[in-house]
């Protein structure tokens, strides 16, 4: 049976972990998975009851985190080395930046015969400054040199990375979109509405805006205080917008609402002011059965969970249009986009979904047919186990 050593970031809400654990878990018994994961920062949301319930048990690095650290990257590096030459993996698959960069040069100076990367977005822009953006590139350059095969989840993304930032030539790619167990999302949608809009005193006339993620300058949060402004002046309905999620920018955040004079609370189900900051949700199939829009402002993305549970759950999406989102919609079907920074069509977007309620109800039945098809984790499983075994024999060939 082929070992597999999957290498990722760190165990925190969001995409990459789904990924790593369900092609950990389902691909046996074809595959022999040993899951490492590093830490994550003290303001993220732990995932780590995913991995739980699949009952997969992940060997953590303390030394491993986001941020660039030289000393605990290089301890990583070693760390690893170590675990290779126990473990005689046949593949190494690392996921994200810091396993991405770690984790190959591990396996290359290991001498692993296959090493996979997937890149779940990338910080080519929106993130850092012009020197440091270069140096990464470069990095992802040296390294794509030496990688077997490298995974994009997307059409979009695969043309970014090859043809705007030639990390590799396009054939090195192979595009696998993400796979998720999204049957939970169409079930007892009814209660889950009903228990999510008690909790936060919402009545049924009430149009329900939420975008959900972690709150960093990427995100772009403040874009989205100024769309509600300006739809509060416009829309004659009753609305109430939900930011759900946590993180570094959560103060400047609050800030920003406090100046734009959007009065907001903190989670009280006695509240009914304009927007509510609801920190983290772990039952987020309860909080988007409770929702009527999800909407999505980021500068820069990979492929956006939010918005394939968003479209599961059978709720229209409005959002920037960046990374692979086009990828994960039907525009003016089940999504509404437009460029990053045009206020003026973001703010219209999401008034006519606001106003139209047939066009809500047309565009909440496209998404969840369309996304429950394409985004399964079988067909992830499916993807990657015949990648692998390419891989594979190409590798046992003179």
């Amino acid at each position: 049976m082929p070992r597999v050593l999957r290498i990722i970031n760190r165990l925190n809400l969001g995409g990459p972990t789904y990924n790593a654990a369900y092609l950990s878990k389902f691909l046996e018994p074809d595959f022999e998975t040993l899951l490492i994961s590093g830490m994550k920062n003290d303001n993220e949301e732990s995932s780590e009851f995913i991995v739980k319930q699949l009952d997969l048990h992940p060997v953590y690095m303390p030394e491993m985190y986001r941020e660039l650290h030289p000393l605990r990257d290089y301890k990583s590096y070693y760390k690893l080395r170590k675990i290779i030459e126990e473990y005689k993996p046949d593949i190494v698959h690392t996921h994200a930046a810091k396993a991405g960069a770690v984790g190959r040069l591990a396996a290359l100076h290991s001498g692993v015969p296959i090493i996979v990367h997937t890149f779940h977005g990338h910080v080519f822009h929106s993130y850092f400054n012009k020197v440091k953006t270069k140096v990464f590139i470069e990095i992802e350059r040296y390294l794509a040199k030496r990688t077997t095969a490298i995974i994009s989840l997307s059409d979009a993304q695969k043309h970014d990375l090859s043809e705007v930032y030639k990390i590799a030539p396009a054939e090195k790619f192979k595009v696998i979109p993400l796979g998720f167990d999204l049957v939970r999302f169409g079930e007892n949608k009814a209660e889950k509405r009903a228990a999510f809009r008690k909790k936060y005193n919402l009545d049924e006339d009430e149009i329900a805006i939420g975008i959900i993620g972690r709150i960093v300058p990427v995100k772009n949060h403040e874009f989205f205080l100024n769309v509600l402004k300006l739809i509060s002046e416009k829309t004659t309905k009753k609305i109430r917008a939900f930011i759900i999620g946590d993180g570094e920018g959560r103060e400047k955040t609050e800030q920003t609402a406090t100046e734009l004079g959007l009065k907001f609370n903190a989670g009280n189900m006695c509240d009914k002011d304009i927007l509510t900051f609801t920190s983290w949700i772990k039952e987020i199939d309860v909080s988007n059965a409770g929702l009527d829009i999800v909407v999505l402002t980021s500068n820069n993305e990979g492929t956006p969970v939010s918005l394939i549970e968003a479209q599961a759950s059978g709720k229209p999406v409005v959002s920037t249009n960046v990374g692979g989102i086009e990828n994960i919609v039907i525009q003016n079907e089940t999504a509404l986009l437009s460029p990053v920074g045009d206020l003026e069509l973001f703010t219209a977007n999401l008034l006519r979904v606001i106003e139209d309620g047939v066009l809500r109800k047309k565009m909440s039945e496209n998404g969840a047919d369309f996304v429950r098809h394409k985004f399964s984790y079988q067909r992830l499983c499916s993807d990657m186990a015949n990648l692998y075994n390419t891989l594979l024999q190409d590798n046992r060939r003179p």
